[in-house]
């Protein structure tokens, strides 16, 4: 039970709603158990003894028991799923908030299809448990008491000698838990990674058909499927061979009770009524210590979908809050790196070598090297998605481990060089990050990353709804919206992650040249491949294996002959010679 333990906060405030539940199986049980009594008395004492004016007062009676079990029984479902429907979304939504706050690190190690399964699949077993298997096992514990207190009323000699199979029952269901319980966690861990694989292969559709892969992801399926369908066949197999056993112990009591019970009734030590009543009474107690198989089943797959919960609520929150944060209102903007070294794995290569530089309020920025020097990941930093292992970063003099994250990254605007919207208006897209701006001030923002025209061309221009992912634009449409949602924000710093790489010249010099009345008064960092985007920024960084090999401006960095020329050359060079033969041949 350690497990539902660790997860009580979310079930426990509503447990006014379980108890009543369970006062209400209290009554359901105990009509039930009445029954097999109705029936005794009606052999014996109006069928045997002939005294048939009792059959209205029994039939009358059991009228009413059926109605009062009726409505028990309506109560008890009811506030049964109310209670596993409420503790669940307490859960569902705990879940969701933790992974808001888990840091990217979190990220760069999870499988999004697993996550999915685990807020779906596994967070309704959890639920199921809490509406019906709780209150089953109660409902089982009290259906054996009561119908063993009656059948010790009957006949204590019948009632030990039908008991004795039940400890054999007991241990078989003990055993049964110890080895269904690892079996549905591996169909649980196996679920997860067939998701997993469907979410890939949605995902990179387009990657799949121009590369004719289908059938290669049609094996890669079926392998995943297979796996799943192997872990479901050996808890199936397991299923199989306990239930058969536990199904023979139950018959084992029956088969006593006619044979004993035969004993006793021709020796005139039990009635008849007695012996039928016994005979409906002995399957509540052998029917709900087998049904204890399937709860146990039940309870299995709850505990294993419980612990892949846990997995999450639990994991470590890399990125901590400061309990006394610096203000953020009036940040200026003045970011500044003092030998920080990064490691983003344990043991691995450094992705950041004692980078050390300063960036004044609303200076330019510009960082350039090859793919995996450390460009992002300096950007990264910036907005502490990263903990460096050494150095320091600073925002205005101060950690930025002493900011308030959330008000901290109000004040630093993103554009990443693969655009994300959301399936929802290109309005509210642009205003993701600032919900309360005006209709004037979004279409300012989209005018000036050059995003106006193409949105009044739309079916409803700015009203018009987006798809997955941003499906139906383009790749620099969907760089303009996100530059107009960073604009948007205001921040007081802002960081182009290669913002314009997938717009055309044209739009790229459109882009620049909005952008340069944008990050006047901002500290603007532009991550680029392309000299062009950077070469007026008032410093330009270049980064070789997360190091910074050389700094300066643009015509300072050409005189110096270094890695810098020799990206311009690359460039460049045919650029050059093409104009050469356009002036021969002039």
């Amino acid at each position: 039970m350690e497990t539902f333990k660790k997860l009580k906060e979310f079930y426990w405030p509503y447990k006014r709603f379980f108890f009543l539940s369970l006062l209400s199986l209290f009554f359901v049980t105990i009509i039930t158990v009445a029954y097999p009594i109705v029936v005794q008395i009606a052999i014996d004492d109006v069928i045997k003894e002939k005294n048939y004016g009792l059959v209205p007062i029994l039939c009358l009676s059991f009228i009413g028991l059926m109605i009062v079990k009726s409505v028990a029984t309506f109560f008890h479902q009811f506030l049964g799923d109310y209670f596993g429907i409420s503790a669940v979304f307490s859960l569902r939504d705990a879940l969701y908030k933790k992974l808001q706050r888990l840091s990217f690190h979190y990220y760069d190690n999870a499988k999004t299809g697993d996550l999915m399964s685990r807020l779906t699949a596994d967070v309704e077993l959890f639920r199921f448990f809490l509406s019906f298997g709780f209150s089953e096992l109660i409902r089982i514990l009290l259906l054996v008491l009561s119908s063993l207190s009656v059948m010790l009323y009957f006949s204590v000699p019948l009632a030990l000698a039908t008991m004795a199979s039940m400890p054999f029952l007991i241990v078989l269901v003990m055993k049964f838990d110890k080895k269904v319980h690892p079996a549905f966690r591996q169909i649980r861990k196996s679920f997860g990674r067939l998701n997993t694989r469907v979410q890939e292969n949605i995902s990179g559709m387009n990657t799949v058909k121009s590369l004719s892969k289908e059938d290669f992801e049609i094996g890669r399926f079926s392998d995943k499927g297979d796996d799943y369908r192997q872990h479901y066949l050996n808890t199936a197999t397991i299923w199989s061979k306990y239930f058969p056993l536990m199904e023979f112990m139950g018959n084992v009591s029956v088969v006593v009770l006619l044979a004993f019970g035969g004993y006793l009734y021709m020796n005139g030590s039990i009635s008849l009524g007695a012996i039928i009543a016994y005979f409906n009474l002995i399957w509540y107690l052998v029917g709900p210590l087998m049904n204890f198989g399937f709860v146990v089943n039940m309870f299995s797959q709850s505990k294993a979908s419980g612990e892949r919960l846990l997995e999450i609520l639990e994991s470590d929150d890399e990125i901590k809050e400061t309990t006394s944060p610096v203000k953020a209102e009036d940040v200026k903007g003045h970011v500044a790196f003092k030998d920080v070294t990064l490691t983003y794995v344990e043991d691995d290569d450094e992705a950041l070598k004692d980078v050390t530089f300063d960036a004044p309020p609303g200076k330019t920025i510009g960082l350039i090297g090859a793919t995996g020097s450390g460009k992002t990941s300096i950007t990264q930093l910036i907005t502490r998605f990263y903990e460096p292992e050494q150095g320091e970063v600073l925002l205005d003099g101060h950690s930025v481990s002493e900011y308030s994250l959330k008000e901290m990254r109000k004040h630093i605007g993103f554009v990443l060089q693969e655009p994300f919207l959301f399936s929802t208006s290109i309005k509210d897209n642009i205003a993701y990050g600032n919900p309360e701006a005006s209709m004037d001030e979004i279409i300012d923002a989209a005018k000036r990353a050059q995003a106006h025209d193409f949105i009044m061309e739309m079916p409803k221009g700015y009203d018009t709804l987006l798809g997955e992912r941003g499906m139906g634009l383009s790749g620099g449409q969907k760089q303009r919206i996100s530059i107009a949602r960073a604009i948007l924000v205001n921040p007081k710093v802002l960081v182009l992650d290669d913002a314009t790489s997938a717009v055309d010249m044209e739009t790229e010099f459109k882009i620049q040249k909005a952008l340069k009345e944008v990050m006047k008064g901002r500290t603007t960092f532009i991550i680029a491949h392309r000299i062009s985007s950077l070469k007026h920024a008032d410093e330009i960084l270049v980064l070789e294996d997360g190091k910074i090999v050389e700094r300066g401006q643009h015509e300072e960095l050409l005189d110096n002959g270094g890695p810098y020329q020799r990206i311009y050359d690359i460039q460049y060079q045919d650029k050059e010679a093409i104009l050469g033969k356009n002036k021969q041949h002039a």
